[in-house]
């Protein structure tokens, strides 16, 4: 089998190729390709600035509903802690990861303010949820890379619980394991398994730069069946 010498030595220089030569659309085309045909979280998960774009490696988090804050007659221990683990994985995300929460019905935000606070200054990615955040301003004024169904003031406290973390997780079919690229900008938010990354941003590169090559060619008058003859891309 062929093995792809990739471009970048380390996670930051992936990232920052990603940032400043590709885009979320492109690298999902790529995976197409590849046969992975269903990496995209669902269309209503965006960011809450249309400028936001966020690359890092997932930190799964799964989160439970529940109804009190503290439950004392349980058989779960987990029932009597409020908020369950939540800020142990909070505590956990390391540099460049990204919190992504699923598992919860959308009654309450599962991320805000003092989260974002927190994950910054362990030099997270951002956050991505398969449900509401709050704080919105907080989070805006912080410029922290946050995509969520949109703002929703209640609070999880009594009526959610985060259960696990660094656990495989799925928002709709599409699975993240720990680990797994995320890649999110204002036209969707995508999952690259780590087993396909290396050809799936190798070929987003060599996209991307023949895309600047067609470009030129239909400023310059080329009709796009000639284009798309020549450099098959479109």
């Amino acid at each position: 089998m062929e093995t792809i010498a990739p471009l970048w030595k380390n996670d930051e220089e992936l990232f920052k190729i990603a940032k400043e030569e590709l885009f979320v659309a492109l690298v999902g085309d790529i995976l197409d390709t590849l046969g992975y045909q269903h990496q995209f979280l669902p269309p209503n998960i965006k960011p809450l600035n249309p400028s936001f774009v966020l690359i890092g490696r997932a930190m799964p988090v799964l989160e439970a509903d529940v109804f009190e804050e503290r439950v004392e007659n349980t058989n779960n221990p987990l029932m009597k802690k409020p908020f369950g683990i939540m800020f142990e994985a909070l505590d956990d995300l390391k540099k460049n990861e990204v919190y992504i929460c699923t598992g919860s019905s959308p009654r309450y935000a599962l991320w805000g303010g003092l989260m974002s606070t927190r994950a910054m200054k362990l030099q997270a990615a951002g956050a991505v949820m398969d449900g509401y955040s709050r704080d919105t301003n907080e989070v805006l004024n912080l410029n922290f890379p946050t995509f969520s169904f949109g703002g929703y003031a209640q609070d999880q406290g009594p009526r959610g619980k985060v259960i696990d973390y660094r656990v495989p997780i799925e928002i709709k079919g599409t699975r993240i394991n720990p680990g797994d690229i995320i890649y999110g900008d204002r036209d969707g938010v995508l999952i690259v398994p780590k087993e396909v990354e290396i050809k799936a941003f190798m070929g987003a590169i060599e996209k991307a730069r023949g895309e600047q090559l067609v470009k030129k060619a239909l400023e310059n008058g080329m009709s796009t069946v000639e284009a798309f003859n020549k450099f098959g891309i479109m």
